[in-house]
């Protein structure tokens, strides 16, 4: 056994030899997994635009980032609601942040 076998063992309680799975199926599954997610946020600009628009996808975005985060729930254990406020709040920060170094570095979107 490796050192990282080992740890992954006493320290996390995983069995390395019950992972299984290939790089290529973890990286379709990654891709697949984010072209969904990307699509939520998408979809109002289908059939409305301006501000409406962008109102209804930051209300699909913040219920689909609760959803995920009350999901989590199934292999954490904690509450549905911490859990999905806390991903709710994670992909507040993440916007800002964006958002914020893209009027650091000028970017317009006009």
């Amino acid at each position: 056994d490796s050192i990282l076998d080992t740890l992954a063992r006493e320290e996390l309680g995983i069995d390395p030899e019950e992972l299984g799975g290939s790089a290529y199926e973890a990286a379709f599954t990654s891709f697949f997994l984010f072209a969904v997610g990307a699509f939520f946020p998408l979809f109002p600009y289908l059939f409305w635009s301006g501000n409406l628009a962008i109102y209804i996808s930051l209300v699909v975005s913040g219920i689909g980032l609760f959803i995920i985060g009350a999901a989590i729930t199934l292999m954490t254990g904690r509450g549905i609601l911490f859990s999905g406020t806390r991903q709710v709040l994670v992909g507040i920060a993440a916007a800002v942040l964006t958002y914020g170094v893209g009027r650091l570095i000028g970017v317009s979107l006009a």
